[in-house]
């Protein structure tokens, strides 16, 4: 008994994507430690059974109404409880029968109960970054108020997170964020110009969700990380760097006021930032592949390409501006990403449709949260009136 009331209750927001799916590997390896309790999907019905049957939480949810019945009934044997719809996600966070969310939700639809458990106190291990990205002001105060620790899972900012661990009373001179690249690592637009969805999504070192995938291809996903790093670590734009480094070993810098900096490396696995933010402050011994210099004589590192890639370029615009800049690109963006995985647009329209949409909402410099949802919807009407959805 002694050891069930010391395992970890997680709620896992996004099971059956990338993120969630490692995430219960993780699990899985440490049954001591950790114990399912809430998972929610927004499609996939077929994975979130399987994983509900295997794991036994203790309540699920599947955003899309119409596989509520499925779901249901394949689990009608069990106890678990089962919810469908956007606002049931809500409900689940504001549940207190967890410890800790791991926000696996991709995109704006995981600012609402992410920020519900915020609310609620709980440990957010944090891996939606648009959550930061569109109201990062606000999460932040909130998770403050409220003494949430906010964890974050992405590979960069878990290297930030664990570089500044014993160094809370040295300041940050700057922070380095290292991007692989992507595919499409010294190409030109005469050559993206005819890049299609398959190209897109195979990224050379990390295996992600597929439109973290097109993100990273655009280096959006830089973008935006730099915009969540703001928050997460309460520093200035001018403080956030971005360098190119496609060996992906390094996952991210800090450097201090005297002059050192601090890396943190590995192999890229994103079961290694989970596995440390769901066990956070401990380390978890595992049988992970390990780092072996030998093979890997040579890393390199260069400036990014803000020409070719723009969409960099307009995320550090939108963090420089603030206000629901921010918002409007992340919203356009989704948008551009959702017609290019469908076919509908190429790949350098992205950009375009972020840039336009960008340049017609208007600017609020000190939004509320409403104003934040006004703008995401705003933004993304008009990215979709742009590619006439």
């Amino acid at each position: 008994m002694k050891g069930e009331n010391l395992t970890k209750k997680i709620a896992i927001f996004g099971s059956t994507g990338s993120i969630g799916t490692q995430a219960l590997e993780v699990v899985k390896a440490n049954k001591h430690l950790f114990e399912v309790e809430i998972l929610t999907a927004h499609n996939n019905e077929e994975l979130l059974i399987q994983q509900a049957l295997e794991y036994q939480p203790n309540a699920v949810c599947i955003v899309n109404e119409s596989k509520y019945d499925v779901v249901k009934k394949a689990l009608a044997k069990t106890d678990i409880k089962v919810f469908s719809g956007e606002e049931a996600l809500v409900e689940l966070a504001d549940f207190d029968t967890y410890d800790i969310m791991l926000a696996a939700i991709v995109g704006f639809a995981g600012l609402k109960p992410t920020l519900k458990a915020v609310e609620k106190g709980k440990v957010i291990a944090l891996a939606n970054k648009e959550t930061l990205v569109v109201a990062g002001d606000i999460v932040m105060q909130k998770a403050l108020e409220n003494r949430a620790p906010i964890i974050p899972v992405d590979s960069e900012h878990s290297a930030i997170f664990q570089c500044l661990v014993g160094e809370s009373r040295n300041p940050i001179e700057k922070v380095i964020l290292t991007a692989s690249g992507g595919p499409f690592l010294g190409k030109k637009p005469n050559f993206l110009v005819n890049v299609k969805r398959d190209h897109a999504l195979q990224h050379p070192n990390w295996s992600m969700g597929a439109k973290i995938s097109v993100d990273s291809a655009t280096l959006m996903n830089k973008g935006l990380e730099m915009i969540e790093a703001k928050w997460l670590f309460n520093l200035k734009p001018e403080q956030i760097d971005v360098v190119i480094h496609p060996q992906s070993v390094i996952h991210s810098m800090v450097q201090f006021e005297d002059g050192s900096i601090k890396a943190q490396m590995g192999y890229p696995d994103m079961k290694l930032p989970i596995q440390y933010a769901l066990g956070f402050p401990a380390r978890i011994k595992n049988d992970f592949p390990r780092f072996q210099f030998r093979k890997y004589p040579n890393l390199s590192f260069e400036e990014p390409d803000y020409k070719t890639f723009r969409n960099l370029g307009l995320a550090i615009d939108a963090m420089q501006s603030g206000g629901n800049k921010p918002c409007v690109l992340n919203a356009a963006n989704e948008i551009a990403v959702w017609a290019f995985l469908k076919n509908r647009i190429g790949f350098l329209d992205i950009t375009a449709v972020v840039e336009k949409t960008m340049e017609s909402v208007p600017f609020i410099p000190n939004p509320s949260l409403q104003d934040y949802f006004d703008s995401d919807g705003e933004a993304r009407n008009f990215a979709a009136t742009l590619l006439k959805i």
